[in-house]
């Protein structure tokens, strides 16, 4: 989780750069949403730089959201076992329950992240905070039915919910809506 909070009406005055930097870690990969939505400012409470962040996100070409979606580490996936996740998701996998797993259930998602990274071309991506391990793992084996289409479409659901919670930990004004 971010370490410093920010308040809306801070965000709201920055300079391009400085608004990118406070808010890049609510994304993982490059922070092109930040660097486009920072032009929607000023925002009126944290639900609308939340949908301005969306909305750059939705609105991108197909290539660059697969790209982003790329940049999410496998559930249970090598970053995590090496422990160079970002704090954020590190954060949101022990959440999850991720960080206590058997040698067994270590196994089971190595096998479930390959097969899925097979199918689609980019990793699992569920908003760990709204899970625990039973619950992605049964997301694993109802996901792998649909189309390539469906799953970046869910994979961005899933990336807004994770801004989402990531934003109010930043926010020190988060009950300002």
């Amino acid at each position: 989780m971010p370490t410093k909070s920010v308040t809306l009406q801070t965000i709201n005055q920055f300079d391009q750069q400085h608004f990118v930097e406070a808010l890049s870690s609510l994304f993982e990969g490059p922070p092109w949403m930040v660097e486009q939505a920072w032009q929607a400012r000023p925002f009126q409470g944290q639900t609308q730089l939340h949908q301005a962040l969306c909305e750059v996100m939705y609105k991108a070409p197909v290539a660059q959201q697969v790209a982003l979606i790329q940049a999410h580490p496998d559930l249970v996936g090598r970053a995590a076992l090496a422990g160079t996740l970002t704090p954020a998701s590190s954060s949101e996998q022990a959440a999850a329950g991720l960080d206590r797993l058997s040698a067994e259930e270590i196994s089971t998602f190595t096998q479930y992240n390959q097969r899925y990274q097979e199918c689609f071309g980019f990793p699992f991506v569920i908003c760990a905070r709204e899970n625990k391990k039973e619950s992605i793992l049964a997301g694993f084996a109802t996901r792998m039915d649909n189309t390539r289409e469906q799953e970046i479409e869910t994979a961005l659901g899933e990336i807004a919910k994770i801004c989402w919670f990531r934003l109010q930990d930043l926010l020190v004004d988060a009950d300002n809506k």
